[in-house]
């Protein structure tokens, strides 16, 4: 039996361009360690916003690695787990590391599989790494049971259960969990059913509500259509109602880049959603 088309060369990783990848988050290429895991991990995720504007304007353009590529690091217009996470795991194969791709269910272990993870095999260990869910890790966590992962004054930390027979890894934040991902195999088919999923299920958050979060050099940011959320470690939440004005320029301040028009669209969009609320 040929078993290449289940190694996962099906993801067309030649398709990212890599070296362009690694300047606009600047990391310089090493050998494959922890350290550099660590660093590009942080990096990704201080560089490239989650958002889902491009959703809520209906100009996303899928999931596919050259739309990717675009999205992302030309366009700067942010994206969620399955952007994230497929061009973070080409830029760790391109290094050098063992990359596993992971689904994932949110919250509950019982919803849809749409969210993606990345696990990495690295020295006798494997390491859980979530580049592209928004208020998560910013770096990797040792996927075993009880594993702890302290981001300043957050405590993340996972969890091994099993489903029927099959071992699933919660992560979870200040002991609650965030995501259940399994170890089933992943293939690009599973990608792309999960973002016509998210993107186009009536009562997904993805098409009713506008979320765009960063982390920032020292705090982490959400933005929602109604208002902002600073989480600094050591100081009290910060929940700030906004207006619509607001709301698109906080947009822009996160570092997704739009043009005029769109700009406008994005403000009709914003007051729809805060009317159904």
């Amino acid at each position: 039996m040929d078993e290449q088309p289940l190694m996962g060369r099906s993801w067309r990783t030649d398709l990212f361009d890599v070296p362009e990848y690694l300047a606009a988050v600047g990391v310089r290429p090493t050998a494959p360690t922890l350290d550099l895991l660590e660093e590009l991990h942080g990096a990704h995720v201080r560089t490239f916003p989650f958002g889902n504007v491009d959703m809520l304007l209906g100009t996303h353009p899928g999931v596919a690695p050259d739309a990717i590529q675009e999205q992302l690091v030309r366009r700067s217009r942010g994206g969620y787990c399955f952007e994230h996470s497929q061009i973070f795991a080409a830029a760790l194969e391109h290094l050098g590391f063992s990359v596993r791709r992971a689904l994932g269910r949110v919250h509950e272990p019982t919803n849809t599989r749409t969210h993606m993870t990345i696990h990495v095999d690295l020295d006798g260990e494997r390491w859980l790494c979530d580049p592209g869910f928004g208020f998560s890790i910013t770096g990797p966590i040792a996927l075993k049971d009880g594993a702890t992962r302290a981001e300043g004054d957050r405590q993340f930390g996972v969890r091994e259960l099993t489903d029927q027979g099959t071992t699933v890894w919660a992560l979870t934040r200040e002991g609650d969990a965030e995501h259940y991902v399994d170890e089933s195999p992943v293939h690009p088919a599973d990608v792309r059913t999960g973002h016509f999923i998210t993107s186009r299920e009536e009562n997904s958050p993805f098409v009713n509500h506008l979320m765009v979060m960063r982390h920032m050099p020292h705090a982490h940011v959400t933005l929602t259509e109604a208002a902002r959320t600073i989480r600094t470690p050591g100081r009290a939440t910060e929940h700030t109602k906004l207006s619509v004005a607001e709301v698109v320029d906080t947009v822009l301040e996160l570092g997704i880049a739009l043009d005029r028009s769109e700009i406008s669209a994005l403000s009709s969009v914003v007051e729809r959603l805060r009317s159904r609320s």
